[in-house]
């Protein structure tokens, strides 16, 4: 026989060692479920941050939830690390959060922006981003999200015009779905396009505003998306 049950009580020293072992597991798991509590609450306060704007321009209402969702679905697709996709849903969720500093005036005005208006718009990345860069427990890719998200592909973007891969991959990333729920979104200057035609603009700005490799990938989630609810209507 290999085994042979020890019915022995076991030494007084074991008893102690065992009793130490409960209590530091006691404490770890205690202290897992603090920190579990503050890594949710630091998520949601984000996110809050982010539907604000919603509340201040209901034409935008869902985008933070819609686009952050998306966003993690495209960067699963194309083999992001876990770090990454957190460091992107918490850009998601700020992306825009330099809008606060746009007066509702040109925010909410019915009609397309004039030139200066649209000037004064394109300052929400750096805005956004020079209010978050001193908080400590935002990382550099969440911040790179939120000031590079509307640099374009050709160098035709802004705050600073940067180009190809020099544009950071999250910020690459989320720029295409930012464009497609942009696209398939009522505002008060146009009406909301269908999912084929913003897949079709995508393409259209592929190698040109939008990255080459990410678009296709991000086309072809949503024509899946669109097959399997076809299916499941039949």
């Amino acid at each position: 026989m290999l085994y042979r049950q020890d019915r022995r009580e076991p030494p007084p020293w074991a008893h102690e060692i065992i009793r130490q072992a409960a209590q530091l597991l006691s404490v770890a798991l205690e202290q897992q479920k603090y920190l579990t509590a503050i890594l949710t609450t630091k998520e949601q306060t984000l996110r809050t941050l982010g539907l604000a704007l919603e509340y201040r321009d209901y034409e935008t209402k869902g985008h933070t939830d819609r686009v952050t969702q998306l966003s993690l679905e495209l960067a699963a697709a194309l083999g992001v690390p876990v770090g990454e996709q957190e460091d992107l849903q918490r850009g998601a969720y700020l992306h825009d959060v330099g809008k606060i500093a746009v007066s509702d005036q040109i925010l909410l005005k019915p009609g397309r922006p004039t030139e200066e208006e649209w000037a004064l718009i394109r300052r929400h990345p750096v805005t956004g981003y020079e209010m978050l860069k001193h908080i400590p427990a935002l990382s550099q890719g969440t911040l790179e999200v939120v000031l590079r998200h509307h640099e374009h592909w050709n160098g035709g973007g802004y705050p600073d015009g940067l180009a190809g891969e020099s544009i950071p991959r999250l910020a690459r990333i989320f720029a295409v779905v930012d464009t497609f729920d942009a696209l398939t979104s009522e505002r008060p200057y146009k009406r909301a396009w269908s999912v084929h035609e913003a897949l079709d603009e995508l393409q259209r700005m592929s190698g040109k505003v939008l990255d080459p490799q990410i678009v296709p990938v991000f086309i072809q989630i949503k024509q899946s998306g669109v097959q399997e609810s076809a299916q499941k209507a039949e």
